[in-house]
C-alpha cells in the first residue's frame, strides 16, 4: 500500500564538504512517499505532496528525523558476541577470541541462528544495509544470505578466505575457497538486493597463491566487490613486511594481485605512507574509517584529512567494525569519527558525518542508485531518529539553532535509544515503543 511519511527531512545529493550547502537536502515539514513496491514514489516538501498520494495512508513522525537508513561498510557476523574482548593489540585479539568463535560457524544452525541476531541489532541500530565478513565456511556465508533474503536487506557478504597463520578449523585450501566463493557467487549475487564480497581476510592469513587467485576472481566477476584489511596496526604491517619482502608496501601487496579498484574496500588503513594514499587515490579504492575499533585496539587514529587530501583524494567509508568496534551504533561510530579527527587537526562537521554514513557508504558500495538517499525510485530503507530521545539529548536540543547543531548533538551524544523506527524497502522492521517527546 502506498503510505506518506511525514517529518523532518534529511537526505544528500553530494558529499558536501565537496559540492556545499547545496549537497544537503533538509526540510523541516518533509513528506517521503513509498508505493508498494517498496520504493520512494516521491520526496519533498510536505506542502509539494502531489494530489495523487493526497488520500494515501500517513504515517506521521512529528519532529523526528527521517533519514536514509545507516549504511555500515565494515563489519564481521561471527563476531557480534565479542564487543569488548580484551587483548593488548590486533594480533593476540584475534587469536585469542575471534578465531574460536569463528570455528563456531562451521555449523549450519548455529549460522542460521546468528544470523537472525545479527540481522536485528543492525535495524535496531537503524542501519538497513551492510558490507559484511562472514567466517570462513561456506554454510556461514549462506545462512547470512538467506536471513537477509527474507528481510528484503541489501547485505553484501562473502566467505572469509584464510589458507595460513589460523586454526585448521577456519584454514581454507586456496583452490577450494576460491572455488567456495565463486559458487556462492553464482547462487546469491545480484539475487534480488544480495551482492558478493571477494573477503581475503588479510595478507597475513593469505599466501601468494590465495592472493592471486582472489584476484583472478574479481576479474572475472567484475560486479562483485572485495573486502580485506590494510594497514591497521603495527605489528601486523611489520608481519606484512616479513610475509612479502618483495613489495613494496603493504597496500602494494594487494595492487600485485589486482585487488585494488573502485569495488574495493580496505579497512582500517591508518599508517599509510604517501605513495599508498596516492596509488589507492589513482585506482578509486575504498578506505573505510573504523573509529571505534581503532581506539579499543590501540590501532592508531585515522587522519580523514590527510586521505581527503584535493591534490589525490581517497574515496572513505565509515564504519562499526564489531566486534572489534565497540558500539553497532552509526551515531555513535559518527560521533567517534568526528573525536578522532579533532585528535589529529582535522576537521569532519556531523553534517559530513551524516552523509558518510548514508549516501557516502552507499557510493563506496556501488548502490547509490538504490540506497542511500530519500530519492523517487531509491528503495524506502529509512531511519526515523527521535534527536530528544533522552533526557540528556532532549536539554541539548534546547540549545540547538541549525541543522548542524542537532545532527552533531546526535553524533555525539546518540546511540540505539535514538532510532525511533527502522523501515527496509518501505516495510517496518523495528519499533521502539514511542514515549511522549520530551517538552522543550
Amino acid at each position: 500500500m502506498t503510505t506518506v511519511h511525514l517529518a523532518r527531512t534529511l537526505s544528500f545529493r553530494d558529499d558536501p564538504a565537496i559540492a556545499g550547502p547545496t549537497a544537503v537536502v533538509f526540510r523541516e515539514r518533509g513528506a517521503v512517499v513509498v508505493g508498494d513496491d517498496g520504493r520512494i514514489a516521491f520526496a519533498g516538501a510536505a506542502s509539494d505532496l502531489p494530489e495523487e498520494h493526497r488520500a494515501a495512508p500517513v504515517i506521521d513522525h512529528g519532529r523526528a528525523l527521517l533519514t536514509p537508513g545507516f549504511v555500515d561498510t565494515h563489519l564481521h557476523f561471527p563476531q557480534w558476541r565479542m564487543l569488548a574482548a580484551p587483548g593488548r593489540d590486533l594480533l593476540e585479539w584475534l587469536e585469542r577470541f575471534t578465531f574460536r568463535e569463528e570455528a563456531r560457524y562451521a555449523d549450519r544452525i548455529h549460522a542460521e541462528m546468528n544470523a537472525e541476531i545479527f540481522l536485528d541489532r543492525l535495524v535496531e541500530n537503524g542501519t538497513t544495509s551492510a558490507a559484511v565478513y562472514s567466517s570462513s565456511h561456506a554454510v556461514a556465508c549462506d545462512a547470512l544470505f538467506a536471513a537477509a533474503e527474507k528481510r528484503g536487506m541489501a547485505i553484501a557478504t562473502g566467505k572469509t578466505l584464510m589458507d595460513r597463520a589460523c586454526p585448521e578449523t577456519l584454514r581454507d585450501d586456496p583452490e577450494r575457497g576460491i572455488a567456495e566463493s565463486a559458487a556462492l557467487i553464482g547462487h546469491w549475487h545480484g539475487r534480488g538486493r544480495a551482492r558478493y564480497v571477494v573477503t581475503p581476510r588479510f595478507a597475513v592469513t593469505s599466501t601468494e597463491t590465495q592472493l592471486r587467485l582472489a584476484g583472478e576472481l574479481v576479474r572475472d566477476h567484475p560486479t562483485v566487490l572485495m573486502q580485506t584489511h590494510l594497514s591497521e596496526s603495527a605489528r601486523e604491517i611489520e608481519t606484512v613486511r616479513a610475509l612479502f619482502p618483495r613489495a613494496a608496501s603493504y597496500t602494494d601487496v594487494y595492487d600485485r594481485f589486482g585487488l585494488l579498484g573502485p569495488r574495493s574496500l580496505f579497512g582500517h588503513a591508518i599508517h599509510l605512507d604517501e605513495a599508498e594514499c596516492a596509488r589507492l587515490s589513482q585506482t578509486g579504492s575504498v578506505v573505510v574509517h573504523c573509529p571505534t575499533s581503532n581506539c579499543f585496539l590501540g590501532s592508531g587514529l585515522f587522519d580523514i584529512g590527510r586521505l581527503c587530501d584535493p591534490d589525490r583524494p581517497v574515496r572513505l567509508g565509515l564504519a562499526t567494525d564489531i566486534g572489534g568496534g565497540t558500539s553497532w551504533s552509526m551515531l555513535a561510530t559518527q560521533g567517534r569519527a568526528i573525536e578522532v579527527a579533532r585528535l589529529v587537526g582535522a576537521e569532519l562537521d556531523a553534517t559530513r558525518a551524516f552523509w558518510l554514513a548514508t549516501l557516502g557508504n552507499a557510493r563506496a558500495l556501488g548502490l547509490e542508485a538504490e540506497i542511500g538517499a530519500l530519492e523517487p525510485g531509491r528503495f524506502a530503507d529509512m531511519v526515523v531518529i527521535d534527536p530528544r530521545a533522552t533526557p540528556v539529548l532532549a536539554a541539548r536540543d534546547d540549545l540547538s539553532e541549525s541543522l548542524e547543531d542537532l545532527l552533531f548533538a546526535l553524533a555525539i551524544l546518540g546511540d540505539e535509544r535514538a532510532v525511533r523506527s527502522t523501515w527496509i524497502a518501505g516495510r517496518l522492521a523495528h519499533e521502539k515503543p514511542q514515549q511522549p517527546e520530551t517538552a522543550r
